[in-house]
């Protein structure tokens, strides 16, 4: 199977944006429930456990990820149904996340950002990014779900020629991950 890669990767003061969108089928609040209550985001990423709200820490268990790894999760900035910012992974060097939804008349278009410091790894990111996002669409679709392997390593020359047309290894000053 061959998948068109849609991220894209923008240079921002103090580093760079990993950003991947797409438009879903359905109301900005119900996929907004795709991508917050736990039930449903085990279906596509892993469910969660915590309690969901800013400033709170929540652990979620990464279903589609080699052992069902768990990793820790802080909810630092949440506007229901529109917009979520989380920081995943180990507090002195967490991944920082935002979900924006908006409304597109019978579909909502989710952006996903991930705000680095530089571009490396951005090989490996992207097509994460892009597989969970098709695997959120399948979810809601009840279609199969993608397999990983038909994204990496397939889109991974594709970041790496946008990470290497900004310069994927100047760590920022902000070190921002």
């Amino acid at each position: 199977m061959t998948i068109s890669p849609t991220g894209r990767i923008l240079h921002q003061l103090g580093g760079v944006d990993i950003v991947i969108t797409r438009l879903i089928r359905g109301t900005v609040e119900d996929v907004w429930a795709s991508v917050t209550e736990s039930e449903r985001t085990a279906r596509w990423f892993g469910r969660w456990e915590g309690e969901g709200r800013t400033g709170q820490a929540i652990r979620v268990q990464m279903a589609f990820e080699e052992g069902d790894a768990w990793t820790d999760a802080r909810i630092e900035s949440c506007n229901a149904p529109t917009f979520l910012s989380l920081s995943v992974g180990d507090a002195t060097d967490p991944w920082l996340l935002d979900l924006a939804l908006a409304d597109r008349g019978e579909r909502t278009e989710l952006t996903l950002t991930q705000h680095r410091g530089d571009a490396s790894g951005a090989g490996e990111i992207g097509p994460g990014w892009e597989y969970y996002l098709d695997n959120l669409i399948a979810s809601r679709e009840d279609t199969a779900l993608p397999d990983f392997n038909d994204y990496y390593p397939e889109l991974k020359s594709y970041f790496e020629a946008q990470a290497d047309a900004i310069g994927a290894g100047s760590e920022s000053p902000a070190g921002k991950q």
